[in-house]
């Protein structure tokens, strides 16, 4: 869980103070001080063996203008240590009452009319290659796992394959009717709210697992198979797996037109980008500064594709070699609640032996990609790789887990100074690139500019006295064999 709190509120007659709390990037409620510190008493009692961070304490005459700031920042850097710690953000106390917090701040703001407010939530699902409208209802109160059940439930998906599904955010281009990834739902946010608080946006089900070998745990269902294989027809036709060979296209299309759906799967399954989420143009410093690229993870890497002229080249970046990463947010200090952050998403990655290089993507999808990048380490970590096993304990948690899969601390100023990022040698070398296709040219996406800002960068572990370094517990076992 990414915390900040860019900004404070005064509210109320007499006025109080609130501080205005983000998660993952995005607006999600507001808290007084009393009411963080009910958490940290309710956490001290839970978590007794646990070494808490400590917590801001209490002042009895009002607070100056310096001290409101002191307070701010304490309760940001409470909140960051609470959030970098994967035993912490399991917890379901800790889910709840961030979830409680985000509806009580909603019927404040007339954003929902009560606490039993019920709506009908519209669902893509790919009962077809084309996307269908799920009708679900959903209560101001239910958490993502409560509406994924539901989701599984219209459609006679089984419970045990759940856990293979998660609901993600998205939008899409009416000029293109592209689709757009915003965010992954989880356990600490009603679906309800953050949906309103993301308009225009749709709710998608998708897989949301990283090991292709998982794909045989829904082969045995027909009604898994089914969502599998149209999710795949349409990532091969808005091109998110890249077919460059046009008979191999044909042959898809063929097998498509005849149904023959495992022979499909059997042939997209073996392409490089099959199983990667496609994420939109942005802006990145390599292979040189300010290149378009067109980002997308999966398969254990991360990769860039650029236009050299007239030809489009891709360049993969394997998770086992990124030493750390960081995401930096930007909010607007004015209007924090109401304006997107600024994100930006830099990882230090291994170019060649003793070489590191830091690699800067600018996109407001930057908090996803890292949360993406976690959960591809996670799953490595925890050694999912090819198992197939029916009772296997290492699938994706759709629910609880996809809250922890990203412990994070974060720190912010209240300067508008901008960050630079520095190699650790001054030998560049250039990872291997692959040609592609050259009809694939990234679009040029225009940046937007702010004025009042104030500076975050969120870290997911503080890696010795470098506060700005991102540790990957994955890169500890790359041998010289990997290089």
């Amino acid at each position: 869980m990414h915390f900040s709190i860019p900004d404070t509120q005064d509210l109320g007659s007499p006025t109080y103070t609130v501080y205005n709390i983000h998660i993952n990037g995005s607006y999600h409620c507001c808290l007084r001080y009393k009411q963080l510190h009910s958490l940290n008493e309710q956490m001290r009692r839970h978590c007794s063996s646990l070494s808490l961070p400590p917590f801001p304490p209490k002042r009895f005459l009002p607070l100056t203008n310096g001290q409101l700031e002191a307070r701010r920042s304490g309760l940001e850097q409470y909140l960051q240590i609470i959030g970098q710690d994967a035993r912490l953000v399991r917890l379901p106390f800790l889910h709840q009452f961030f979830q409680r917090a985000q509806l009580d701040t909603a019927l404040a703001e007339g954003n929902v009319g009560s606490d039993s407010e019920e709506k009908q939530l519209e669902v893509e699902v790919y009962t077809n290659p084309n996307g269908a409208q799920l009708l679900v209802n959903c209560n101001v109160q239910q958490n993502a796992s409560l509406l994924l059940k539901s989701v599984c439930r219209e459609l006679k998906l089984p419970e045990e394959l759940m856990k293979l599904f998660c609901l993600y955010l998205m939008r899409k281009k009416r000029e293109s009717d592209e689709l757009v990834l915003v965010r992954r739902l989880m356990d600490f946010e009603s679906p309800y709210i953050t949906r309103l608080h993301a308009q225009p946006c749709e709710l998608l089900l998708r897989t949301c697992y990283w090991d292709s070998s998982w794909d045989a745990k829904l082969y045995g269902n027909k009604v898994a198979l089914n969502l599998l294989y149209n999710q795949t027809v349409a990532d091969v036709s808005r091109e998110w797996v890249v077919i460059c060979s046009p008979g191999l296209g044909r042959q898809l299309s063929h097998l498509q037109m005849q149904g023959r759906s495992l022979e499909y799967m059997d042939i997209v399954r073996d392409l490089p980008s099959y199983g990667c989420l496609q994420f939109e143009a942005a802006n990145v410093d390599y292979p040189d500064p300010k290149t378009m690229a067109l980002v997308s993870i999966g398969n254990k890497e991360l990769s860039l594709r650029t236009a050299r002229g007239a030809k489009i080249y891709e360049t993969k970046f394997r998770v086992t070699r990124m030493r750390s990463w960081r995401v930096s947010v930007t909010h607007n200090t004015l209007e924090s609640r109401l304006e997107p952050s600024q994100l930006q998403l830099a990882f230090e990655y291994l170019i060649s032996k003793q070489t590191l290089r830091w690699i800067t993507i600018s996109s407001e999808q930057a908090m996803l990609m890292s949360v993406c990048l976690q959960a591809m380490v996670d799953q490595l970590l925890h050694g999912g790789g090819g198992k197939t096993d029916q009772n296997s304990d290492d699938e994706p948690d759709a629910g609880a887990t996809s809250a922890a899969s990203t412990p994070s601390s974060v720190s912010s100023t209240s300067t508008c100074a901008s960050t630079s990022y520095s190699t650790t040698t001054a030998s560049i070398t250039t990872p291997p690139v692959k040609f592609l296709a050259h009809d694939l040219a990234p679009k040029s996406k225009q940046q937007r500019l702010t004025t009042s800002r104030t500076f975050g960068a969120v870290f997911f572990r503080n890696d010795g006295e470098d506060g700005a370094r991102v540790a990957n517990e994955a890169f500890e076992g790359i041998g010289d064999d990997d290089l």
